[in-house]
């Protein structure tokens, strides 16, 4: 049996009924932007984040983007971001003219190394610092973190891209950031139809900022007065996201469980698994498991003799992309860890609705690799 790495077809029993029927709907009265999805969504948005203010934009990055504009940064602003990343918390630094430095990676938790950060600022002076939650989970010093942001006036940018549903100490991560971001691509936990994301506040003057940046920075409709994009979120996947939102927790629940097997079965089967730190419930996005750097493409060979997907996030520090040379100021961390890692990172299939069969099918595969060593 080949399972996928990631399979984004397991829908509810009458999930697509009733999304053909909204968007037959929405269609014959032509609700394309705007209107009571967008506001609702919005609504629902910041429920789940536990904040004041949920504003939907086009996609992830832009997202980032408009909270690094919200804040202040500018061109020349100088902008502290981890080595351990996906390139878009890269690029929208440098497309908001920001001059970025990167922190490499804690071996433990895998997320921005506190210590070095600290070093960093105190180097630095940067303007913005963004913090991104891998892997479904955040930073076992999320905490000191944001306190140590706030008293050395660093505004703090949290891209939450992989930590919808996400709970530290019984709270969304979400809560008590200043300002976060988070990605509606297809395959995230909360995934829209297309592209789509969203950026949450608790403070009424970002928020105000922000919505203007969405839509060209009006402030009435032929008045603008900031200088925005369009970034506004459509209709359909407002809409597609609200349905969604009716079974995450069920999504969520079912990602956990497939998630606590591998915590179960994999160290026995010689796969070290990295859990998230003390105090998160997390979303279950993805598995993560580090493995001899000699030894991953032998893995890989006979998953993929077998018809078991699989991924490497992320397979390459932000510091080493070639987009990055003409931008990067300076990488701050002494060991690499973000490169070591990178080289190390082994990803098993995880996705809502995982049956157990397919979950046989990957730990006999593993079995198998190891009975051919």
């Amino acid at each position: 049996m080949a399972v996928p790495f990631i399979d984004i077809k397991r829908f509810e029993p009458g999930f697509l009924d009733t999304w053909n029927e909204k968007v037959k709907s929405m269609s014959e009265n032509a609700q394309f932007i705007g209107g009571n999805e967008v506001t609702d969504l919005e609504t629902n948005l910041a429920t789940w984040a536990e904040t004041k203010y949920a504003i939907g934009c086009a996609n992830g990055t832009d997202a980032l983007q408009l909270a690094l504009r919200a804040v202040g940064v500018g061109r020349g602003d100088k902008v502290l971001l981890p080595d351990s990343t996906f390139w878009a918390t890269f690029e929208a630094v440098v497309n908001v003219g920001g001059d970025p430095y990167t922190v490499d990676t804690n071996p433990v938790d895998l997320q921005m190394d506190f210590q070095v950060f600290q070093e960093a600022v105190e180097k630095v002076k940067p303007k913005a610092a963004l913090v991104v939650h891998l892997y479904g989970w955040g930073t076992s010093k999320i905490e000191e973190l944001r306190k140590f942001c706030k008293e050395k006036n660093v505004a703090l940018i949290e891209d939450g891209a992989q930590c919808f549903g996400v709970k530290h100490n019984g709270n969304s991560l979400y809560k008590d950031a200043l300002i976060s971001t988070t990605s509606f691509y297809p395959a995230k936990v909360l995934g829209a139809a297309g592209d789509g994301g969203a950026v949450f506040t608790n403070d009424e003057e970002l928020s105000i900022v922000t919505r203007r940046l969405v839509n060209h920075g009006r402030t009435s409709h032929y008045e603008h007065g900031l200088v925005g994009w369009n970034s506004r979120l459509d209709s359909l996947q407002a809409a597609f996201l609200n349905l969604s939102l009716k079974h995450l927790q069920k999504r969520i629940e079912s990602r956990k469980a497939s998630q606590n097997i591998y915590y179960k079965e994999l160290p026995g089967l010689g796969i070290g698994v990295i859990q998230p730190p003390k105090g998160y419930d997390e979303n279950g996005y993805c598995n993560v498991t580090l493995v001899d750097p000699e030894i991953r493409p032998k893995i890989e060979a006979v998953l993929k003799e077998k018809g078991i997907g699989f991924g490497n996030i992320y397979p390459g520090a932000m510091s080493d992309q070639p987009g990055a040379k003409p931008y990067l100021i300076e990488r701050f961390g002494k060991d690499g860890n973000a490169r070591r890692i990178s080289k190390s990172v082994l990803n098993f299939p995880l996705f809502a609705y995982m049956t157990s069969s397919e979950m046989d099918e990957v730990l006999s595969a593993i079995r198998a690799y190891n009975a051919s060593k």
